[in-house]
């Protein structure tokens, strides 16, 4: 029996299931830092201060081209490898190639490593915790603004590392998920709109949104499913984000934890307004508690729609 037998959905909830519950070695090095890598090399060669604006951007594009071709060309051949493999072992490759594009458990690990010091009032060691996941400052902030940037991670990237990944393996198979994988990692490294940024990670950011578009509304769904509420909150203000994909998942969150999430952050000494999603008060220890069993919840039932779309796959 070929490899391509196998319904793609069962390939992907093996995937999800090796990662969540071995995760990733700490001591090997993550095929993201490679692309994190290429990303770098190509960023300070081409996005030079004084190029011109115009030049810098078309520069941009090519990078992002050069990441799919990289990165899908990669999936390709391991995949063309596990098609020509006895069963057993192509499986095995597509199950530990796929695992390393998804992060269920190092997501709900980083955001554990913050409610546990948090839950015990180690404030300091949960600000230092909440620091390794979110790029705002944390120094003062109180046990509210902790939970609530780790809230708000967890939610955000509930969709970039578990929901997307998932949805372009399923649709692209390995080459589908490591491009998306390689324009996510460029999206955080570039895409952002500061001045040495703004031209040459155009390309990378509006890449991301596109590829994240439908993601961010399966994950606010099933954020939404997981704490058995949260859709009216969801709907109201997810267009109130700067991002057309982020605002779905952090409304949801707020919504079925019925705490209030964004608000004014600062990052490196500038306070920066944001829109607030949720009625309520913002969240504490026991609410981050609470949301990683909206994770969790909304997790198991992300794969028990890949079985069940396994067995509605065409054969």
């Amino acid at each position: 029996m070929p490899v391509s037998s196998l319904p793609t959905p069962w390939i992907v909830a093996g995937a999800l299931l090796v990662e969540g519950v071995v995760g990733w070695p700490r001591r090997l090095s993550h095929p993201v830092a490679w692309i994190g890598a290429l990303i770098a090399v190509l960023e300070r060669r081409w996005n030079r201060a004084e190029g011109p604006e115009r030049a810098r951007r078309i520069l941009g594009v090519v990078t992002v081209l050069i990441l799919i071709a990289v990165a899908g060309g990669a999936g390709w051949g391991v995949q063309a490898l596990a098609a020509v493999s006895p069963l057993w072992p192509g499986v095995a490759l597509l199950l530990v190639c796929g695992a390393t594009g998804l992060a269920a458990r190092s997501l709900f690990d980083h955001v554990r490593a913050v409610a546990r010091p948090l839950k015990a009032g180690d404030l300091p060691a949960a600000r230092l915790a909440v620091g390794m996941i979110v790029g705002r400052d944390v120094e003062a902030m109180d046990e509210g603004e902790v939970a609530t940037a780790a809230l708000e991670s967890l939610a955000e990237s509930f969709c970039d590392g578990v929901v997307a990944p998932v949805f372009w393996f399923v649709i692209g198979g390995l080459p589908g998920l490591f491009v998306y994988k390689a324009v996510n990692t460029a999206d955080s490294m570039i895409g952002h709109i500061e001045p040495r940024w703004r031209a040459f990670g155009w390309a990378a950011a509006r890449t991301d949104d596109v590829m994240n578009w439908i993601p961010a509304r399966i994950a606010g769904a099933l954020i939404a499913l997981g704490g058995g509420q949260g859709w009216r909150i969801m709907w109201r203000d997810a267009g109130k984000h700067a991002s057309p994909n982020a605002g779905w998942t952090e409304a949801a969150m707020a919504g079925a934890l019925r705490v209030r999430l964004g608000g004014p952050v600062r990052y490196d000494g500038v306070m920066t307004d944001r829109p607030v999603f949720g009625d309520w008060a913002p969240p504490s220890a026991h609410d981050l508690k609470r949301g990683l069993k909206v994770y969790g919840v909304a997790c198991a039932l992300l794969l028990m729609l890949l079985i069940c779309e396994g067995f509605a796959w065409p054969r």
